[in-house]
């Protein structure tokens, strides 16, 4: 997976590190090409392995054969090979992310596929304005920026929810009291939009690049290049389901 560089994701990321009385907030956005290269190429052929049942003898005892055929999996049945490449899309994502933990063991069931784009937008929104950071919704509008970046008529929105023992966000001694991690992927554009953000205790040790202090940007700062067919705005996204049609 390759990080792909976007004016104004810097200032998308600075707005989403804020303090409010309860907790340290942490958050960011990281745009990928769905390209592989290097690890990718080894991380793919281990889920092959595992997961293609062509892979083993079908009476083998061990080998993943039938078994993964009725797996849980919010791709679809694992013998499918889209199915596997969209686990290898978000497993790659994960470890691009956060180079300092590997994700090859990560389990189909670990992963959800939201109902739509317009709930995880409803249901991220109303975390940054239940901690006061109605800036980042309504005057930076980051909704549209990463829209551009990845046009939500035509993506998917999966979510991590892995045990506490294998999520980075929730490491000993890392303080963290919430998370969530979302991608969005978009299969035309091969790419993939990932946004986290966990809130910390403020016992807990700092984050390096902590940001306290917001710069005043509006829109024209981000310098997207718009390829969206239609514009939605913030008013859109709270009053309710988008038709995703």
């Amino acid at each position: 997976m390759k990080f792909l560089e976007y004016a104004g994701i810097d200032a998308i990321n600075s707005a989403l590190v804020f303090e409010t009385p309860e907790c340290k907030v942490y958050g960011r956005v990281e745009p990928y090409s769905c390209k592989a290269a290097g690890a990718d190429k080894k991380l793919y052929k281990q889920i092959e392995i595992k997961y293609d049942p062509s892979n083993s003898p079908p009476d083998s005892a061990d080998g993943p054969s039938s078994s993964f055929r009725n797996i849980i999996s919010p791709f679809g049945p694992l013998d499918q090979p889209a199915s596997r490449r969209t686990l290898f899309y978000l497993i790659g994502t994960l470890n691009a992310s956060f180079p300092d933990y590997d994700f090859s063991d990560a389990k189909p069931e670990q992963f959800r596929k939201e109902p739509s784009v317009a709930m995880v937008v409803n249901s991220v929104n109303s975390t940054l304005l239940n901690h006061g950071n109605e800036r980042a919704v309504k005057e930076l509008r980051i909704w549209d920026s990463i829209d551009n970046l990845i046009d939500f008529e035509d993506s998917d929105v999966y979510s991590y929810n892995p045990e506490s023992d294998s999520d980075p966000n929730d490491e000993e001694g890392a303080g963290t009291l919430w998370s969530f991690n979302y991608f969005f992927f978009n299969r035309k554009l091969k790419r993939i939009i990932y946004f986290t953000m966990r809130g910390v205790s403020y016992g807990a040790p700092c984050e390096e690049g902590d940001e306290d202090d917001f710069s005043d940007l509006s829109d024209d700062d981000f310098g997207f290049t718009s390829h969206r067919r239609k514009s939605y705005r913030y008013d859109d996204y709270v009053a309710g389901e988008m038709d995703m049609m």
